[in-house]
């Protein structure tokens, strides 16, 4: 490692010697297995954290190193976050503040906060580190990457979704993307607080899901689906059943009476995979009162459609869409991705007899995000769908998350 990427990672009072922390690492690591690190922080973490911590001071008296008292604490800090956690991004992760955690290759790692993007100083020492990061963060969910398998998705203990994709793939070297979890969600009252939702709607959107209408969120990617999608969520009757269904789990409900179902990849044989398709229509035989899907992708719209067209009302999910005239054409691709030799007109039909509502969520210019439209699904008139607008916002509306 450069002496110029040493300076990256601290303060030019803290530099520390050249590959001081790997040092140290390595000499940690022969005295004490990293398994049996592993095999000890299962009984008691804040004991083996203490006994490394003194472990690591006497490794640095032994090895004659002349360091300052703030340099002695950071090659500690730097090591325990290694030993225990996710090397240099731990305290990224510990930094509530922070939505998202982007890794393009070792020395390149940015974060969002505010909505808005930011370079760190942060930097892993090589690839061999940040690949030996990845591994740790995908090895407990029994997945590999690697070049036959350059990609992979996957969740933190805290459950932040993860995204890895590597070389070949990825010509700037192995991407690490985390996206945050919050502890606690936004409540719907939280949004009407920071102007999220706008005051026309406070009180009909608590009515559409009194009236168990099935609403579809869109917006584009980090404009606030997932958080408007578990708000309105918080609304429906503690006395329902809620099924729940998603790729990586985030929503969070209050309700007594919920079940989540989360989609699994292949293991590392190429077995055990289910999709969201599957989920769905087993969510049909367990008796839901309503269906809440996290996101909807492919084939698995045209099953929820024929739930929401047969009785299951007052579902909910997301699509990924500009807008809500562009999230029906979505809606139709995805319903032809079933495979199944279905007429246009008929998709159509099933559209506009399943949704009754499409609620857009929009990411401001500076980084805020705010439910920026509102529309009704009124029918099929020829062979268009027709949607009546309920709600628009113009420019940047007040809202902070």
């Amino acid at each position: 490692m450069s002496a110029k990427t040493v300076m990256s990672q601290s303060s030019s009072s803290n530099q520390l010697p050249i590959n001081a922390v790997q040092r140290i690492r390595a000499i940690l690591y022969s005295h004490i297995a990293p398994a049996e690190i592993l095999r000890r922080l299962k009984i008691n973490t804040a004991q083996v954290r203490k006994e490394l911590k003194s472990e690591i001071l006497d490794l640095i008296s032994d090895e004659n190193m002349v360091l300052t008292h703030s340099q002695k604490k950071l090659i500690v800090q730097r090591v325990l976050d290694d030993v225990l956690g996710f090397g240099p991004i731990e305290p990224l992760l510990k930094d509530r503040s922070i939505n998202e955690i982007m890794i393009n290759g070792p020395y390149m790692i940015f974060i969002e906060r505010n909505g808005r993007l930011e370079r760190t100083d942060q930097t892993f020492e090589d690839v061999e580190h940040l690949m030996n990061v990845i591994d740790k963060i995908i090895a407990p969910l029994g997945r590999r990457v690697d070049e036959s398998s350059p990609m992979v998705d996957g969740r933190l203990p805290d459950g932040s979704r993860v995204n890895v994709i590597i070389p070949p793939v990825a010509l700037s070297g192995p991407t690490l993307t985390i996206r945050r979890f919050r502890s606690t969600m936004f409540t719907f009252e939280d949004l009407v607080d920071n102007g999220t939702i706008p005051k026309p709607m406070i009180d009909y959107i608590p009515e559409t899901i009194k009236q168990r209408r099935n609403i579809l969120v869109t917006g584009g990617t980090g404009s606030g689906k997932t958080t408007l999608l578990n708000a309105i969520s918080s609304l429906i009757s503690p006395n329902e059943r809620i099924v729940t269904i998603e790729d990586a789990a985030e929503l969070r409900f209050t309700q007594p009476h919920v079940v989540s179902l989360e989609s699994r990849p292949a293991n590392i044989e190429g077995h055990g995979r289910v999709n969201i398709r599957e989920l769905v229509i087993n969510a049909l035989r367990m008796r839901p009162d309503r269906i809440v899907i996290g996101e909807v992708r492919g084939g698995e719209t045209l099953d929820m459609l024929q739930a929401m067209n047969t009785g299951h009302d007052g579902s909910l999910t997301t699509a990924h869409a500009n807008s809500p005239h562009e999230a029906l054409s979505r809606l139709e691709t995805m319903a032809l991705m079933s495979g199944l030799e279905l007429p246009v007109t008929a998709v159509r039909q099933q559209i506009a007899g399943g949704f009754d509502y499409i609620m857009h969520m929009r990411r401001n210019s500076d980084g805020s995000r705010c439910l920026s439209e509102v529309v009704r699904v009124t029918g099929v008139e020829g062979s268009e769908i027709k949607l009546e607008c309920i709600h628009r916002s113009e420019g940047n509306d007040v809202s902070r998350y």
